[in-house]
């Protein structure tokens, strides 16, 4: 059993419990308020609700497991139902075995719902919506919550015609195919060394540039934004890459054309969404993601390109959020709170493996130095074959993050 189903049963059983006992309780209590104060109800009363109390805590547990305390509202319902059907079915099954005729019986137990069994509702309700939503939420977490915990990152292995990939502001050299694949299973051992566990999208041989995965998805954390690629050749490399990500349990949500954004023009520190406006992400792209990304606490901010491919061919962040680039392919940079010139182009790029850790492409020996004095461990990887087709560390994954 997974964490996340396993703290789910506990966090429903927990919430069922509580919600039973509460309701007992106050309707025991209740009744030796009426009763003078007399010690001598509990074990009568305690007595009449047990069969009740008990269907009111399965009731509860099975609401509990699909959701129902997630939101006040579910748990309001969910509390009322539980309560009158534990209030009615314990009542029922106490009088007849009791010997009471069912059709005798069905007047006076409805009667019961606004006389005996009617603190005991009250009881089980305002549980629900109060203090058992409280525990479940201290002792679940949600499948995507688990999903983030695991550290899963997205790749797709080269295709076949990865040598026909475009390019826009390189001249076109030979690429070749088979090293290339040796270069991605390097890189991908870089990922998995540090603790990263790799979801393979299906590789498209048909779709050259399906390598660079990290331009058809961008993800907040449990939230996967499917792109819209600015490039039309690209487009049938979306649904894999949104099947894989649903698949974890994610929530998905996509832009729509005419809006256009790749992923590798949207580069995020903390709260802060930098989208590139260039080639491939246009004006409609970033409003579409600036109406989705406002009520998650985010904000965007639009960023010229004008000088490479995407924004993050010109600028990363380090993990304490420095912006790092080569400062001749950078349009303002100015735009960021903290600016670190590199001496490399391939040198701007960097992929954050943990809080101490960033993967830095081979080509950028220079830079690599530098950050290491930032007292960062850095991890090289030779994706030279990339590089002919305008790729970098960051363009070959996507963290689920």
């Amino acid at each position: 059993m997974s964490s996340y189903r396993l703290r789910s049963l506990l966090a429903s059983v927990a919430a069922a419990a509580v919600i039973a006992v509460i309701a007992l309780l106050v309707a025991d209590l209740a009744y030796f308020i009426a009763n003078s104060q007399n010690p001598q109800v509990f074990p009568v009363y305690s007595e009449y609700f047990l069969n009740s109390t008990l269907l009111l805590f399965l009731f509860t547990a099975v609401f509990g497991l699909v959701g129902a305390f997630r939101r006040w509202y579910t748990a309001l319902i969910a509390g009322v139902v539980s309560s009158v059907l534990a209030a009615l079915v314990g009542t029922g099954v106490s009088a007849l075995v009791a010997g009471i005729a069912f059709d005798a019986m069905v007047v006076p137990l409805l009667q019961t719902m606004v006389g005996n069994n009617l603190l005991f509702v009250l009881g089980g309700t305002i549980a629900s919506v109060t203090v058992a939503r409280r525990i479940h939420a201290a002792i679940a977490i949600s499948e995507q919550e688990e999903v983030l915990k695991k550290k899963y990152v997205l790749v797709r292995r080269p295709a076949e015609s990865l040598a026909q990939g475009v390019v826009t502001h390189i001249e076109r050299s030979e690429v070749d195919v088979d090293l290339a694949e040796e270069q991605w299973e390097a890189y991908l051992a870089a990922l998995t060394g540090a603790g990263w566990e790799p979801v393979e999208v299906p590789v498209a041989d048909e779709l050259p540039d399906s390598v660079f995965v990290e331009d058809a998805v961008v993800m907040f954390g449990a939230l996967a934004v499917i792109g819209s690629p600015g490039e039309e050749s690209r487009v049938g490399e979306l649904d894999a890459v949104e099947a894989s990500v649903a698949g974890l349990g994610l929530e998905v949500v996509r832009i729509e054309r005419p809006g256009t954004l790749d992923g590798g023009d949207v580069l995020k520190i903390d709260s802060t969404v930098y989208v590139g406006r260039g080639g491939r992400t246009n004006s409609d792209g970033i409003r579409q993601l600036r109406k989705i990304l406002a009520p998650r606490g985010y904000s965007v901010v639009a960023v010229p390109v004008t000088k490479a491919l995407h924004l993050k061919s010109t600028v990363t962040a380090l993990p304490d959020g420095t912006v790092i680039g080569y400062r001749p392919l950078v349009d303002d940079p100015f735009v960021y709170d903290r600016f670190l010139e590199v001496p490399e182009p391939s040198g701007a790029h960097v992929v954050v493996l943990a809080d101490d850790t960033v993967l830095v492409a081979a080509s950028a020996p220079e830079s690599a130095r530098l950050i290491e004095g930032l007292g960062y461990r850095v991890i090289s990887v030779d994706i030279s074959e990339f590089e002919k087709l305008e790729g970098c560390v960051t363009c070959l994954s996507v963290r689920v993050r």
